[in-house]
């Protein structure tokens, strides 16, 4: 089995091998396995379609359906021609090919698609990744453009009067592509993503409310391709009352496991920001493979969070440690205390580095962006690890004050009198 490119992106022809004797032949039209292995996109076709044609010269076309398809041929042949609709800088690409039993091509999303019967007694067939509806928005491009200029074989005499009514390439408008969408879009993590991702869809808390399942309905699932999930409940301390503990589960464990199932629906690519609250943190660099061992209520549900999250064919788990960006965060206390002339006493004995949150987002941009293999990813800023008071001090002399001002103490000392979680003493991710 053989799959190139073409001049459309996204657009391949597999070449299928034909297994002929005196009684006939047979090839395998759809086999999963051995066509991903040969390149061909896992795009989990739902419908399958037979196209029967009487008379050689029928001709349908030129049509963009809103999903993506495998076209072939199982009896006779045809000829193929496809039209990029998409938004971007291939609008307008068209591409042609003769198609016979043992030839396919995948097209993708926002590829027209059109053939024209080259025998009689012609039966044309395509797989597709959504069921058909009467409500799906189409976009068509008339069979006869002069502008792309299809080099038709015959002549264009059966062809339905819908199909001669398409509109011309100056007057289509170019398919959008899916957008991404971010969860927690007012947070520190949420606002660095959304400006990096200024066409996505961003959501608040006040948009979608991740604990109401009915809420998921609003968002147009099939027009989104991505979903970066920034959203999560970080009261770490608060998370080990009755209250917290239910908050926690309900957005860092149950709302994953709805978008966990959306993503698996919809065949879109998820990613859950976790946490180095998974580890116990006696290691002191904790590396991808290392096994989860969360010390309190926060660590269970992001560990639960990512387990869930992996179930999903296109994920990516990204963990992280001591985030930082705009709005309230230790950095920005640090400065407050040292502007005001305090002198405050910081935990010298848990070990980590800072991660800004605009470094944070750049990453999982970058890691959806370049195809990075799915699973599980560290994302956090560099530098030698240090613990909270040496940050606290570099704070302090970057303000003008006298690090000395910091004073160190132990984790057990600062929790004295307080209700605090567990927390790991190495958060150092690899």
């Amino acid at each position: 089995m053989d799959v190139t490119t073409t001049p459309i992106p996204g657009l391949l022809v597999l070449r299928i091998p034909v297994h002929a004797d005196n009684r006939g032949w047979f090839i395998e039209n759809w086999q999963r396995e051995k066509m991903i292995a040969a390149g061909l996109p896992d795009f989990g076709p739902v419908q399958h379609n037979v196209s029967y044609n009487n008379t050689a010269g029928a001709t349908r076309g030129i049509h963009a359906e809103p999903w993506d398809k495998l076209v072939s041929v199982v009896v006779g042949r045809v000829f193929g021609a496809w039209v990029d609709l998409r938004a971007g800088d291939t609008f307008g690409q068209s591409f042609s090919i003769e198609i016979e039993p043992g030839v396919a091509v995948f097209v993708p999303r926002g590829v027209a698609n059109s053939y024209q019967t080259l025998e009689d007694r012609t039966a044309y067939s395509y797989l597709v990744n959504e069921h058909w509806s009467a409500d799906a928005k189409y976009t068509n491009l008339n069979l006869l453009d002069e502008t792309v200029a299809i080099p038709w074989p015959l002549p264009l005499a059966e062809v339905s009067d819908k199909d001669k009514a398409h509109p011309r390439l100056a007057d289509v408008e170019p398919i959008a592509p899916r957008r991404s969408v971010i969860l927690g879009a007012d947070g520190q993590l949420g606002r660095a993503l959304r400006e990096l991702l200024p066409d996505a869809l961003a959501l608040t808390r006040a948009d979608l409310d991740l604990t109401d399942p009915a809420s998921y309905d609003s968002v147009p699932w099939k027009d989104v391709d991505t979903i970066y999930n920034a959203a999560a409940y970080t009261a770490v301390d608060r998370a080990e009352t009755p209250e917290g503990r239910r908050a926690a589960w309900a957005v860092n464990v149950t709302a994953v496991a709805t978008l966990a199932r959306i993503a698996t629906q919809h065949r879109l690519t998820l990613v859950n920001v976790s946490s180095d609250y998974v580890f116990d943190g006696t290691a002191k660099t904790h590396t991808v493979d290392e096994a989860v061992s969360p010390l309190g209520v926060y660590g269970q549900t992001k560990a639960a969070g990512e387990a869930v999250t992996s179930t999903v064919p296109r994920h990516y788990i990204v963990r992280t440690s001591w985030v930082i960006g705009d709005g309230g965060n230790f950095v920005s206390t640090m400065e407050r205390l040292a502007r005001d002339g305090v002198s405050p006493t910081v935990v010298d004995d848990q070990y980590g580095r800072l991660t800004t949150a605009a470094d944070l987002a750049a990453g999982l941009v970058d890691l959806v962006r370049s195809g990075a293999p799915y699973g599980i990813h560290h994302i956090t800023g560099g530098g030698p690890v240090k613990t909270w008071a040496d940050i606290a001090r570099e704070v302090f002399a970057d303000a003008g004050r006298d690090p000395a001002d910091v004073t160190g103490v132990s984790t057990d000392v600062y929790g004295e009198g307080k209700d605090m979680a567990p927390r790991p003493k190495y958060s150092a991710l690899h």
